[in-house]
């Protein structure tokens, strides 16, 4: 199947009614894409590359020609460059890929997620062990666990409780977790953060 030249699509009617690509040189309208591809091109001269070309300085019409030939586009890859450097490719197969390779790092890129537990300075076991397991199983799922102790009104007085309380927690959690911060007071609370080990 024979394969086109990437078209931008059509330009719009002047105001005489007339298609803005017949008549006089008329400057190509903005282009929609995020390289200057074919005629949307301004330099007189670039350096062409690219696969079965012959890599050197052509004038913009060269250039376009020998693109056009291949029956694929000329694309603008460096456009700062002295002459600008374009590449002869199928523009529409490039975009699909950087969409795709842009997808792909989206998706490996992971979303740190930060679980709350919440104790108070006098913790019985039954809740501690409650909530140590749920914090066993936020780690495991890779996300981070930040454990305060808060503390209401005159139990600040119990502050060292609360260290201590936190350092307990923090090592019972090593086999799934290493502590990112040591405990530490912010206002009414006492916080202590664990990032998961790696697997």
């Amino acid at each position: 199947m024979e394969k086109k030249p990437f078209n931008p699509g059509p330009r719009p009617f002047n105001a005489n009614g007339n298609n803005a690509n017949r008549g006089a040189q008329r400057r190509p309208e903005k282009n929609a894409y995020p390289n200057n591809i074919n005629e949307h091109i301004r330099a007189r001269e670039v350096r062409l590359v690219g696969d079965n070309v012959t890599a050197g300085i052509y004038s913009i019409q060269e250039a376009i020609k020998i693109a056009e030939d291949l029956e694929l586009d000329l694309v603008e890859i460096s456009p700062n460059a002295e002459p600008p450097v374009c590449k002869v490719l199928d523009y529409q197969k490039y975009l699909y890929q950087q969409k795709k390779k842009a997808k792909e790092i989206k998706a490996k890129s992971t979303k740190i997620v930060v679980k709350e537990i919440r104790f108070g300075p006098q913790t019985d076991d039954h809740d501690y062990n409650f909530k140590l397991k749920h914090a066993i199983g936020f780690l495991q799922e890779g996300a981070k666990v930040k454990a305060y102790v808060f503390f209401k009104g005159r139990s600040i007085l119990f502050k060292e409780q609360g260290e201590v309380l936190l350092l307990r927690f923090a090592n019972d959690l090593e086999d799934y977790g290493k502590v990112e911060q040591m405990p530490v007071l912010e206002g009414k609370r006492m916080i202590i953060m664990l990032s998961p080990k790696k697997k």
